[in-house]
């Protein structure tokens, strides 16, 4: 089995200096689940998509985005030598709850590796070796087109999800929404001044992380189909794993919906599913 140096590559990193406003959007701007920081130029930390998305949409302060230092939110990085096989790194990240590893050699960081590379790496070692039905996840979060956001908020909150399948009142699924869907919304909110929230008439301005929990302020009058992406991508039960995983690379994208032989979707697919398939390959 190949190495994590095999498959390691070069990060794109963010001072520790920086606020979330800034790192908010390198992550969207360059499609990236994860930026490493570092201080005196050096690697000290990590801050992940899910991670921010967590916080922005839990924190009660009332600063804007640029004014939220990211070492608040910055968590220390696990490491694996360059010469860990993958198998390793796949059971590491599964461990630890976590979508990536930074690479060292000879004790200096020199790239990471993602679950995004293992999965490219099972869809060109293994194919024809598992189907999709074997891994996947039978449950999956969902909710109604026409629910307002902030509910849908308060769902990936309790559960600690990062997507959610959305259906209209006829039950067939139109759409789904994700933490980079909030994300994208936030910019454009983030540092306007005109956001009310009528709850408190003292309270003249309510930024865009309270807006989204807001039952009165944008996170009730606005419906999570106004924000969702309307394309679910869609693979098979019977589907070739390794076919499913080069999908998920090349659309960029964690999760697929799993569809019964009768078109309905009975689960998803998600890069964590495939990286607990490698973990068991020696």
């Amino acid at each position: 089995m190949k190495n994590a140096g095999d498959y390691k590559n070069n990060p794109r990193t963010i001072k520790l200096e920086s606020n979330l406003d800034q790192v908010l959007k390198k992550i969207v701007d360059e499609k990236k689940s994860r930026i490493l920081v570092t201080q005196d130029d050096k690697v000290t930390g990590i801050v992940t998509e899910k991670d921010l998305g967590f916080f922005l949409l839990t924190d009660d302060s009332e600063r804007k985005l640029e004014d939220i230092p990211l070492s608040e939110i910055v968590v220390k990085p696990i490491t694996v030598d360059e010469k860990t096989e993958l198998h390793k790194c796949a059971e590491i990240m599964l461990k630890n709850r976590i979508g990536s590893l930074v690479v060292t050699t000879d004790g200096e960081v020199s790239g990471i590796i993602t679950k995004t590379d293992l999965v490219r790496y099972f869809s060109k070692e293994h194919p024809g070796e598992k189907i999709v039905g074997e891994y996947m996840s039978p449950y999956y979060a969902w909710q109604y087109s026409d629910t307002p956001l902030y509910k849908v908020v308060g769902k990936m909150i309790e559960e600690k999800i990062s997507r959610v399948i959305l259906r209209d009142h006829e039950e067939t699924p139109v759409g789904i929404v994700t933490f980079r869907d909030m994300f994208n919304l936030a910019i454009k909110l983030g540092n306007k001044e005109d956001i009310l929230d009528n709850t408190d008439p003292v309270i003249s301005v309510i930024f865009p992380r309270k807006g989204f929990v807001s039952e009165s302020g944008f996170g009730g009058s606005t419906k999570i189909g106004e924000i969702m992406s309307k394309d679910i991508i869609s693979v098979d039960y019977d589907d070739d794993m390794a076919k499913a995983s080069k999908m998920l690379v090349e659309k960029n994208i964690n999760g697929a919906g799993v569809l019964s032989g009768h078109g309905n979707i009975v689960g998803i697919i998600s890069k964590t599913d495939i990286i607990k398939a490698m973990a068991f390959m020696k």
